[in-house]
């Protein structure tokens, strides 16, 4: 008779073991204390204007799930209100909404570069771009961070040995755990050269930088070898994602992608707060001025206080180093009130490990200075 195979827990309990051992194993925590860890950086989620929108649609009978996919009974009426509204925003030909930014990422990575084609990933980018070329058709390859020289020559060696398909040069334009920006003029003269694409993930820029919270791939909008995805679970204070492109690459989309034509479509209900959210970006300019000034104000006072940060943006990364003392850092800092979380490996290099520091419109100068004030003196308290 032959035995019974049973699954053996115990190995991924042993895994946990190894994570907590090295202090990085995870769990959930309820939010609390001061914001400055989230990406709500103008504060709409929970905006009137936001809450009103909803309620209003619901009042008007806007079902609350789509009940199919869009290729199906789920293209609504909200969802095509959204991507006209988002095309004409975003001065794009097309626009497809999608139930979230790693989902987003992930079905244009699958569903465009194909077999013959080479896939060019910025090192830091989202690991859901990660995932997505992994489970692709074409090559990929990781180049130097933020650096044009590494992409291009990649791209040299790839034509020089044979390579005859399309070019996909991939990166984030502002990256979410260091809060750098990309060298996108640099990108789009090396795709125009060499007749690639170019995949903007702009999750941490738009609503944020550009014109009316466009991000900073707003100039070249309406380009045919131009792709951008804008989630809206960010600055937008929604949730799903926005895939802006060419109207030929958003018809190849929905007839190729397989993300899109198999997933129930996004809720109703969310395609009209993510609506909502565009129009508070183009009739309410102040509140993207308002971050703008919190954020210099909050670069001036770490300056001052002799610790400037490697970013110049809302993302402000404290590096620690090690796994233990970044999460017993973030810790007190939590004990003192303010909501700052600690990021490991593999979300960033080992030997990186930090607070990521989130400046929002959830919190106001005087929040700032004080949290700076306890971080400092944590900071040094630990080092005793």
């Amino acid at each position: 008779m032959e035995s019974i195979q049973v699954p053996r827990v115990a190995d991924y309990l042993t895994a946990l073991q190894s994570l907590e051992k090295d202090s990085r194993l995870r769990g959930l925590r309820p939010r609390a204390g001061i914001d400055f860890t989230s990406n709500d950086y103008l504060a709409l989620a929970g905006a009137p204007r936001m809450k009103k929108a909803v309620s209003a649609a619901i009042e008007a009978g806007t079902p609350i799930g789509a009940g199919g996919s869009r290729l199906l009974r789920g293209n609504c009426p909200e969802h095509e209100a959204l991507e006209a509204e988002a095309s004409r925003f975003f001065r794009a030909d097309r626009t497809l909404f999608f139930g979230g930014g790693y989902v987003a990422n992930f079905a244009v990575l699958t569903t465009l570069p194909q077999r013959s084609d080479l896939v060019v990933l910025d090192s830091h980018v989202h690991a859901s771009i990660h995932e997505g070329a992994r489970a692709g058709r074409a090559r990929f390859h990781l180049s130097a961070h933020n650096d044009p020289h590494s992409v291009e020559n990649i791209i040299r060696d790839w034509r020089f040995n044979g390579g005859m398909g399309n070019v996909w040069i991939v990166a984030e334009s502002l990256y979410s755990m260091d809060g750098d920006f990309a060298p996108l003029e640099d990108l789009v003269a090396i795709a125009d050269r060499y007749d690639a694409f170019l995949m903007v993930d702009e999750a941490h820029a738009t609503g944020v930088y550009g014109e009316r919270g466009r991000g900073v791939a707003g100039p070249y909008a309406g380009r045919e070898n131009l792709l951008v995805v804008h989630t809206c679970g960010k600055a937008l204070g929604a949730a799903g994602a926005l895939v802006t492109a060419s109207g030929v690459l958003g018809d190849f989309m929905i007839n190729r992608c397989r993300p899109f034509i198999f997933a129930t479509a996004p809720s109703p209900l969310m395609a009209v707060a993510v609506r909502e959210a565009l129009s508070i970006l183009e009739e309410e300019p102040e509140r993207q001025r308002r971050l703008a000034g919190l954020v210099a104000f909050t670069h001036r006072e770490l300056n001052e206080r002799g610790c400037p940060s490697r970013s110049d943006s809302q993302i402000i990364p404290y590096i620690v180093g090690d796994n233990a003392g970044a999460m017993r850092l973030a810790s007190a800092m939590q004990a003192r009130g303010f909501d700052i979380r600690g990021i490991r490996p593999p979300t960033v290099p080992a030997g990186t490990a930090r607070l990521r520091i989130s400046v929002t419109l959830n919190v106001v100068e005087d929040d700032v200075r004080a949290m700076l004030d306890v971080l400092l003196e944590e900071t040094i308290g630990g080092a005793r």
